[in-house]
């Protein structure tokens, strides 16, 4: 039933007491009537690309629904009946108006994939620490300007994307997410990053192009698993030896910063590929002797 031109949802849908998925995607459907609590074995429910800018409090009423994609709406709040979804492993919610999640959110206990991007989120309640089966958490295009402590407690995050925020800081806990293998921090304020960052040791990409960062701390040596790190757009003057140490470094990224000089350490990076180093301030003799350390890497200058 999807890219039919819907205006409403069908009221008789709540006979359709056996149904397991339904799709009502690309409609212009505004409201979702209260009926659909009839839909008892519903595992999977996709709506986006709607008109919808509420939900009713009977979507409580799901209680097998595992899917729910309401992405490209005009969402402003979720009701708190959202705790009662025990069972749902996916939730996505990109491109709303989200402002703010219920604290209730922290019941969702099998949730595994929670999208947000393209809101207005400006902050996050501490309860979304409880989400201990978190895998997948998307924040990109938001307006957080800083992260709750409680982040740390995701102990199965793997990919954390917080891409286009207003971050200045991320706190010390991030250090405690052992099973993170991708940190995307691109596009925010940031200025510095905590030493506990390098206790990441399954991180395999780290971006964190177009900051303010003016240094990075010598922690980040210990990112053993650590493939691509990204750091153009900053205002790098130095870069600290340990970055040696990263033995399975494939690409990284330091184009657009203010380096006059590499540490020779970076000549044990034997995997390095790719090194972007356009638009700083070496000399031609720099240059030559970054050459010669990394006779095996394609190094872009220009």
């Amino acid at each position: 039933m999807s890219n039919n031109q819907l205006t409403t949802f069908p009221k008789e849908i709540g006979k359709l007491q056996k149904l397991q998925w339904l799709n009502l995607s690309a409609n212009q459907i505004k409201t979702i009537p209260k009926e659909i609590e009839k839909l008892q074995k519903l595992q999977s429910l996709y709506l986006p690309n709607n008109q919808l800018t509420t939900l009713p409090q009977e979507i409580g009423k799901l209680q097998k629904l595992q899917w729910l994609n309401l992405s490209y709406n005009q969402i402003k709040t979720l009701p708190q009946e959202i705790e009662k979804l025990q069972k749902l492993q996916w939730l996505y919610l990109h491109k709303n108006q989200l402002t703010t999640l219920p604290q209730e959110i922290e019941k969702l206990q099998k949730l595994e994939s929670l999208g947000l991007d393209n809101n207005q989120l400006t902050t996050l309640p501490q309860e979304i620490g409880q989400l201990q089966n978190l895998k997948v958490l998307f924040l990109n295009n938001n307006q957080l300007t800083t992260l709750p402590q409680e982040i740390g407690h995701l102990q199965n995050l793997q990919d954390l994307y917080l891409v286009s925020n207003q971050l200045t800081t991320i706190p010390k806990e991030i250090g405690q997410l052992q099973n993170l293998q991708m940190l995307d921090l691109g596009n925010n304020q940031l200025t510095i990053l905590p030493k506990e960052i390098g206790k990441l040791q399954n991180l395999q990409w780290l971006y964190l192009s177009n900051n303010q960062l003016t240094t990075i701390p010598k922690e980040i040596g210990q990112l053993q698993n650590l493939q691509e790190l990204y750091l153009s757009n900053n205002q790098l003057t130095t870069i600290p030896k340990e970055i040696g140490q990263l033995q399975n470094l494939q690409e990284l990224y330091l184009s657009n910063n203010q380096l006059i000089t590499i540490p020779k350490e970076i000549g044990q990076l034997q995997n390095l590929q790719t090194l972007y180093l356009r638009n700083n301030q070496f000399s031609i003799e720099e240059k030559e002797r970054i050459r010669k350390l990394l006779p095996k890497c394609q190094i872009y200058f220009e």
